[in-house]
């Protein structure tokens, strides 16, 4: 078979004059046209280098697939204060585009449609604003679409309904107008959509209502109305509808029932249910996607029109797509045998159909839990001996939530951090404050069900003088897992201690009682046993594990964590408690935490209240014994305490810290002797 003369002259054409390196050059070009619109300063991407290698290593964010090309740019949370470039089209082979939480505007570049192997785009959190292109429609491989908290105005584009493979969809807290389109209901894979905060209005589509695999909805403040589709019940938490007044129902707690009114207005788009409608076009936003019936001739000449262009661009594509062909296969042998194989596969990505794996030396993506692979403790279906799934799906948070919460973990937020995890505040969307404790997977039990079961016993724990667990999330991606609790406002019991002469944090005695009475509660609760809640001793009984709420109600923290942790960071957490005095002696020859040592560690827990002291010494003891309150009680109390308190808070505190464990009383006589200083008080 000979090839004609037109095409021999292109490949000729294409031989000669193409840049050999076709993906290094053009990649590296349009990496660098990215940079000078992401960061027009040159002040926070300055490894990227025209001089540099994009696939080894040194462009901060960037990661290559296994073939050399760009596959992944992780520049979440850098401060990026530009716009995204349309050259981001010339990295062809991108897989995830991570670039949220900066202060990136303007629009987004149509160009970005022809990243049609992009499965996630990450541009929340910006102040991006126009129209959402219409042309994202053509990016067949995305799984997560995040715009949210941004300005984007305009309708949602129907086209969004031709995403075969999308997931998750966020549009929340922007600027948008016009109807949901009824085309998201086609999306098969569809499980979590969240337009909240904007300005749509119509009525909920039936057919999104019924897409297959929805789990989430969120379309709460809007200015939606009509009649709620009753498929939308079987959601129920993950159905959110509040604040659209117009909104009318059965079976949906605080809707109203529907009236004749509610079905009468013609300028509001009726859910799709098929066919034509009655409505004059200019009545009906874009984004209801009716089905209109087509008269005239102009629809036929629009029609036959775009056949011939796709005719023409067909031919047009294939007489170039084989003369890059040649030139692609030659390069790509040589690029493959430099390669070899030695990049380091530490990552993968779990697509709709195959999984996709990307040498990742900087950054990784915020996969939420349901769409990462490998280690995963939470994934659906698993049955481990005495977990509780639905009480485990309870407590199961989207990272999405816990990211934007904490502002992508911004360090403003931090609040603490140790060997093996780092704490953050957060608000969640509906104002709550919470405490985010970020713990790395090489710090968590490597056997997925003893994992699990740890999460099982923290989920077990409800008591007044326990933070409380709201729950929690895992990323093979970002190799990490989150424990969400309450927000406790006071800090920890550490900030009241060492306190200078006259400084206002310093604790008033009842407030001294209270405290100490409270965590001995918290304590004979861990160690008692109760249904659904084994019996548990804390291991790390300590000043900065009791934490203060408003009215100064002590709550103990991180009960229960050293299930999740693997025994050498239990261990390695045990070098702080040691330096301060809780651990307790026989600890050194038995090596075992008991109810005792946890008792051990209260009584220091009281020398320390007592005395306003961080560190525990041998004199705080030999004061007690010798009952001289005055050299042991804190000199900030100015002598403003109960003697007859002190003297049996002292006493217990001698008792909790005997060197034997056999005479140190157990927490129930504990709180029961503490209750009759409260009577007698």
């Amino acid at each position: 078979m000979s090839f004609p003369p037109f095409l021999c002259f292109l490949l000729t054409l294409f031989t000669f004059f193409s840049p050999k390196p076709i993906y290094g050059n053009a990649e590296l070009q349009a990496l660098m046209d990215l940079k000078a619109s992401l960061d027009p300063e040159n002040a926070l991407l300055i490894s990227w280098t025209v001089s540099g290698d994009p696939c080894d290593g040194s462009f901060e964010g960037v990661a290559c697939n296994e073939k050399g090309q760009v596959a992944n740019i992780s520049l979440q949370g850098k401060r990026l204060s530009g716009k995204l470039s349309p050259a981001i089209a010339g990295l062809s082979h991108l897989t995830g585009l991570y670039l949220h939480y900066n202060s990136l505007y303007g629009e987004i570049p149509r160009e970005i449609s022809s990243l049609i192997e992009l499965s996630d785009l990450y541009l929340n959190v910006n102040n991006l604003s126009g129209e959402i292109p219409p042309e994202l429609g053509n990016m067949s491989s995305l799984q997560v679409l995040q715009l949210c908290y941004n300005q984007f105005s305009g309708s949602i584009p129907t086209q969004l309904g031709t995403l075969k493979k999308l997931n998750v969809l966020a549009l929340q807290s922007n600027q948008l107008t016009g109807a949901i389109p009824a085309s998201l209901g086609e999306l098969g894979v569809l499980m979590r959509v969240d337009l909240s905060s904007n300005h749509l209005f119509g009525s909920i589509p039936s057919k999104l209502a019924d897409a297959p695999l929805l789990e989430v909805l969120d379309i709460r403040s809007n200015k939606l109305s009509g009649n709620v589709p009753l498929a939308l019940k079987r959601l129920v938490g993950g159905f959110q509808y509040e604040n659209n007044p117009g909104l009318c129902g059965v079976g949906f707690p605080s809707l109203r029932v529907c009236t004749s009114l509610d079905r009468s207005n013609p300028n509001r788009p009726e859910p799709y249910g098929g066919g034509s409608s009655g409505l004059s076009t200019r009545d009906i936003p874009e984004t209801a996607n009716l089905n209109l019936n087509c008269s005239g001739n102009g629809c036929a000449k629009s029609s036959k029109t775009s056949q011939a262009s796709v005719v023409v661009g067909v031919i047009v594509v294939t007489v170039i797509a084989s003369a890059i062909g040649v030139l692609t296969f030659t390069h790509y042998r040589r690029r493959k045998q430099k390669l070899g194989g030695g990049l380091d596969m530490c990552d993968s990505r779990l697509s709709t159909d195959q999984t996709k794996e990307v040498n990742r030396k900087n950054g990784s993506p915020l996969v939420s839990l349901e769409y990462s692979s490998g280690w995963d403790p939470l994934a659906e279906g698993r049955r481990y001996g005495g977990v509780s799934q639905e009480v485990l799906q309870s407590y199961r948070f989207n990272l999405e939530e816990v990211e934007s919460a904490t502002q992508y973990f911004a360090d403003k937020n931090r609040l603490a951090k140790s060997s093996f995890s780092t704490t953050y505040r957060g608000t969640l969307r509906d104002g709550s404050l919470i405490a985010v404790t970020r713990i790395t997977k090489i710090s968590c039990k490597s056997e997925e069900a003893e994992f699990l079961r740890g999460l099982n016993i923290l989920t077990s724990l409800r008591h007044e003088n326990l933070v409380r667990l709201r729950g929690f999330c895992c990323s093979k991606s970002r190799g990490e897992c989150f424990l969400v609790y309450d927000f406790v406002p006071r800090g920890n019991l550490l900030h009241y201690l060492d306190v200078k002469e006259d400084e206002a944090r310093a604790l008033e005695w009842s407030t001294r009682v209270s405290i100490i009475s409270g965590t001995a509660k918290g304590i004979e609760y861990l160690h008692g046993c109760k249904v659904n809640k084994p019996a548990l001793v804390h291991q790390n009984i300590c000043a900065e594990n009791v934490l203060l709420d408003q009215r100064f109600k002590p709550l103990l923290s991180n009960s229960g964590l050293h299930k999740l942790l693997t025994n050498d960071i239990v261990f390695s957490a045990l070098k702080a408690s040691a330096a301060m005095g809780y651990l307790a002696p026989e600890y050194s020859t038995t090596g075992r935490f008991t109810e005792r040592s946890d008792i051990y560690a209260f009584g220091v827990l009281i020398f320390q209240i007592l005395s306003g002291k961080r560190k525990f010494t041998s004199s705080m003891r030999a004061a007690a014994e010798s009952c001289k309150l005055h050299d042991l009680m804190d000199a900030n109390l100015r002598g403003r305490f109960s003697e007859s308190e002190a003297a049996k808070l002292a006493k217990i505190a001698l008792l909790c810290t005997h060197e034997c464990p056999e005479e140190r009383p157990t927490m129930e006589t504990i709180v029961r002797e503490l209750g009759n200083l409260a009577i007698f008080s």
